[in-house]
Order: C-alpha cells, then sequence, then structure tokens
C-alpha cells in the first residue's frame, strides 16, 4: 500500500455528523468524479471527489453513495455503489475494490454495484420528502466545464421534476472545515514530507541549477515516502519570477545574487500540505533580501497569534493587512500619504501584498470552508504572507500550516527551516 489509509470510523462519523443536518425524511445522492481524458484514448491519474472521499474513503471511480437515515427500509440507509470488475478490467486496469472491501473502508454495510444505482435511485426518491444534491460551491471555482456531480443532479431533477431539492454542499463545507484527529494526522505526515523535500532541494540549490531541476528533487523525495506528488501545481520562481503569484513554468535558470520563491507541498493519503520558503540562489542573503524578508517573517509570526477561535477571515485579514501596513512604511515602500488617502476597498499595502494570508486546507489545497464562519477549534490553515516589489525583482513569501486549538495554534510546519540564518547554515554547511 502506498500510503496508509484514514480509519473506516473517520468515514463513519463524517456520515454522521452530516445526516444530523439533514431535513426528516430526506435522502442524499452523491456521485464521484469522472475519469478525465488526457489525449487519445489515455487518462489522468484518477482523483476522487472531496466530498464522496470525506463520506466515505472510496478514491476510485464510478462510486456512488445514497444516505436516507429516515428510510421504511433499513437496507436503504446507507448504500455504496462501486465497480464491478471482470477479467478483462482485471488484466488492463488491475484489481477494482470487492464488496467487502469496500465495506472495510468505509464503514457502510451495504454495498451495491454500479450498475444497479437507478433502480434504488427510483426508489427512494419516491419515498423521501426532499432530495439533497452536490455541486462545486467553493467560492473561488469558475468553470464553464459540465463535470459529474452538475450532471448527475441535471439527470435527478429531470427525472424527478417535482421533487423538493436540498444543496448539500453548505452542510458539507461547515463540517469539512473542522477536522477530525486522523486528517490532521494525514496531514501531518504529508507536511513531514514536504520537510525532507525541502531539506533535499537545500543542498542542491546553487547558481546555474533550472527551476525545473528543483522540482524534481522534490518530486522524487516526495514520491519516494508514498506520496503521490505534489497536492497542487508546484511554483520554483526565482528571480522576478517571484513577483509572478502563480508562476509555475519553472523552466529557467536559478542566477547568482537572485532569491527562489518556493510554494510547494506533498499530498499524503489524499490531504494535502502547503508550504512557502524563500532562499537565497548562492545559499547568502543580501542585506535587502534579508530585510524584506524578516519583515514578511515578522508578519507571519503575528498573524498566527490572530488565528483564533471566534476570530473570523474577513476581520482577521484587516487585522493583518494593518501589520504589513506598518513593516510596508519601514521598508520604505509606502509613506503616510499613501496610507492617509488609501482607498479603503483596496489599501495601500495591497500594492505590495496582493492576497489573503489564510485559507482552509484539508483534501483540497484550497479547502472548503466559509470565510464568514468563525473559527473554531480543529480548522486547519495556512499562513502566507508575502511581499513582492517588482521594481527591486524580489518576491518573498512564507507559508506553514496550522491547526486551531483551544490553547493556541498547533503549526504542523514548526520543524521545517525558516530563519534567514538557520537557511544560510543549512546551504552552507
Amino acid at each position: 500500500m502506498r500510503f496508509k489509509r484514514l480509519p473506516s470510523q473517520t468515514f463513519i462519523n463524517n456520515r454522521k455528523n452530516l445526516t444530523k443536518l439533514l431535513k426528516p425524511n430526506s435522502v442524499v445522492i452523491l456521485n464521484t468524479n469522472d475519469l478525465m481524458p488526457r489525449s487519445a484514448d489515455s487518462f489522468h491519474i484518477y482523483r476522487p471527489d472531496p466530498d464522496m472521499y470525506y463520506l466515505t474513503g472510496i478514491d476510485q471511480e464510478d462510486t456512488f453513495l445514497i444516505l436516507y437515515p429516515d428510510a421504511p427500509n433499513s437496507e436503504w440507509r446507507e448504500i455504496l455503489f462501486v465497480k464491478e470488475t471482470n477479467e478483462h478490467i482485471a488484466i488492463w486496469e488491475g484489481e477494482k475494490f470487492s464488496k467487502d472491501k469496500a465495506s472495510d473502508l468505509s464503514g457502510i454495510e451495504h454495498i451495491q454495484w454500479s450498475n444497479g444505482f437507478w433502480n434504488f435511485v427510483n426508489l427512494v426518491a419516491k419515498q423521501a420528502d426532499c432530495i439533497y444534491l452536490n455541486t462545486n460551491e467553493h467560492d473561488r471555482f469558475t468553470s464553464d466545464a459540465e463535470y459529474a456531480a452538475l450532471r448527475l443532479a441535471k439527470q435527478i431533477k429531470t427525472q424527478f421534476p417535482t421533487a423538493e431539492i436540498e444543496r448539500l454542499a453548505p452542510h458539507l463545507h461547515s463540517l469539512r472545515a473542522v477536522k477530525q484527529q486522523s486528517e490532521i494526522d494525514a496531514i501531518r505526515h504529508a507536511c513531514t514530507i514536504t520537510r525532507d523535500g525541502f531539506n533535499r532541494l537545500l543542498k542542491v540549490t546553487k547558481p546555474g541549477v533550472m527551476e525545473y531541476e528543483l522540482e524534481a528533487e522534490l518530486l522524487h523525495e516526495f514520491v519516494s515516502k508514498g506520496s503521490r506528488g505534489f497536492a497542487y501545481e508546484p511554483i520554483i520562481a526565482s528571480g522576478a519570477n517571484a513577483c509572478v503569484l502563480h508562476y509555475n513554468t519553472n523552466h529557467n535558470p536559478c542566477k547568482d545574487g537572485e532569491l527562489i520563491l518556493l510554494d510547494v507541498g506533498a499530498e499524503y493519503a489524499h490531504y494535502a500540505s502547503d508550504l512557502s520558503r524563500t532562499i537565497p540562489v548562492n545559499g547568502r542573503f543580501s542585506k535587502r533580501q534579508k530585510q524584506v524578508y524578516n519583515a514578511v517573517l515578522r508578519v507571519m509570526q503575528e498573524a498566527k497569534l490572530l488565528l483564533t477561535p471566534g476570530n473570523n477571515l474577513p476581520d482577521y485579514h484587516k487585522a493583518v493587512g494593518e501589520i504589513m501596513t506598518k513593516e510596508l512604511v519601514d521598508l520604505g515602500l509606502l509613506s503616510m500619504d499613501d496610507i492617509k488617502y488609501q482607498n479603503e476597498s483596496y489599501p495601500a499595502y495591497k500594492k505590495y501584498f496582493m492576497h489573503g494570508t489564510s485559507h482552509h486546507i484539508g483534501i483540497d489545497v484550497h479547502d472548503s470552508g466559509n470565510r464568514y464562519t468563525p473559527f473554531s477549534e480543529g480548522n486547519v490553515f495556512t499562513v502566507e504572507p508575502g511581499i513582492y516589489i517588482r521594481e527591486e525583482g524580489i518576491g518573498i513569501r512564507l507559508e506553514n500550516d496550522v491547526v486551531i486549538t483551544n490553547d493556541g495554534i498547533l503549526d504542523l510546519m514548526i520543524d521545517i527551516p525558516i530563519e534567514a540564518d538557520e537557511i544560510e547554515n543549512l546551504m552552507n554547511s
């Protein structure tokens, strides 16, 4: 097994928590992602729908779930549908989950083959008073492409035009934002793999190395430790590339005197990590580079202290902006007049710090969670301030993943080097 799977109790708990939020005599109907074509007759590596995985632990295509807590037939209350294998599939694709294996992983007793899914939909939809359907309601999602969950929702609405339909996504967003210990353990392990990759990269960074060579060092370490690879497209941005927030072509040489902004993270057991570090190509920060670096680090450390139960993202980001404003003034990048006459809807600091400081992280690197919901114990966030000075060719971002607890934050990346002097010592040892 490439990675240690989360215990089935995780998914049992997730389903129990969801069913507590449903209307009486309602049914949840859910499917997983399609296999995505790559070209001709080949497909991308399969990634399950995050919500389906959250509720079942099943990471296989052609999977469906029906939850009907008040069903008149007890066998309808939880039914998982998985793809039935045959000799052809076994030869060409390999093993698929048996009914027993699917039951062990998910904790669901009643397992059926996927080709019987619509027969059960016809049964439960006619008994239930309302149907919960799921779509991608992440507030940063925009796409014209039709995806599996949207297609299923359209099919259900067409087949049962008079049914009462409810949105499942808001419930799943609130639940997924609060992690169980097994989920935090998976994220922690992903962070450990990321740490090992970063330490490996420090040893080979030098003038003339290509950005993609550093990417390869990370990938080698990640995969060798049981990760499927990067949790998102890696950013290895040297020099002025660091001022392009989503730069990921990673095809330039790293030059003497420049910095490299790294935004990378390993995935483990379908859970993401998200790390940012900025390092000097030649192993030594210049005076100005270190000055900016330490300003970013101070903002990061102060931002961590604001991640407390009861706070919320809008208030948090406003407070971090005020901290950043002071640092930018001290760096000579903003004047008091810039601040006095700033547009409140786009404060002056955003010229040099354009993005947010924190986002939820979990199964998705930008995980589900309502930005207006107060923070609570069990939330896992990134903390990632940055300063980007295009006129100087300096871009610096620092980022750790942290868990909010009632006793303060738990930094899952506390053992990954971050102090400027520590980075220099490791690169020159």
